[in-house]
């Protein structure tokens, strides 16, 4: 998979794209993520501006599509996927990412200011993804949350598929507790069942678990 970023602050990407889990799937090239600064394609002036005030008034600014029309028709190829961060976007979701992880190419589009010319909603973006009912200052750190959730649906990039199977939200259930050493901690011991070696306990065990946390926590999973 090749996952492209267009925005106007990269950098803030840099240590997260190439730390943990996602270096390691660069490294074995089970992912391409690939950062690009918007300005680089604006080219109406020798200051490459990207925004300019929005017809009819109001506070802000809105991107200019011209630059992101150059971005997008410089990155994509037959398969690209185009997806825009927006708060009124699809929210982001288990079978959303799921969905995303299966294409070869998504171009992200990080939103600034006001957000960018309706144009290029209309024409080139195939989707609009929400990662919540609130704002941030720009769309790039909304394209880090929803990069995270999308490569851990990348064929290889966890290591080991079971990890997905016990996540949150993997089958409409939180996920169960987890305990390590020591076996007693500040007087506070391990379940006897998860020592028991009896797996499939455990496994009961774990499941009644991952229902109740839901029940108390997200009831509203259980409805859906």
């Amino acid at each position: 998979m090749i996952i492209d970023l267009i925005s106007l602050f990269p950098e803030m990407l840099q240590g997260f794209l190439h730390s943990s889990i996602l270096a390691r799937a660069q490294k074995y090239q089970f992912l391409q993520l690939r950062t690009h600064n918007l300005r680089h394609w604006a080219t109406d002036d020798k200051h490459r501006r990207v925004d300019d005030r929005p017809f009819g008034g109001g506070a802000g600014m809105v991107l200019r599509p011209q630059p992101i029309v150059n971005a997008i028709q410089s990155l994509r190829r037959e398969q690209s996927y185009v997806v825009y961060l927006s708060p009124d976007g699809v929210p982001l979701s288990t079978s959303v990412a799921k969905d995303l992880a299966t294409r070869e190419h998504i171009i992200f589009l990080s939103g600034h200011y006001e957000g960018i010319d309706q144009r290029i909603r209309d024409k080139y973006v195939h989707m609009e993804l929400s990662i919540g009912d609130y704002i941030l200052t720009n769309g790039t750190l909304a394209a880090a949350v929803a990069i995270d959730v999308i490569c851990r649906y990348v064929p290889g990039v966890l290591g080991n598929d079971d990890s997905l199977r016990q996540d949150s939200f993997s089958d409409g259930l939180l996920a169960h507790p987890q305990y390590t050493q020591p076996r007693v901690f500040e007087a506070m011991a391990v379940p006897e069942v998860l020592l028991s070696g009896d797996h499939g306990a455990i496994q009961r065990w774990r499941q009644e678990q991952r229902r109740t946390r839901t029940e108390k926590l997200r009831p509203d999973l259980l409805e859906e």
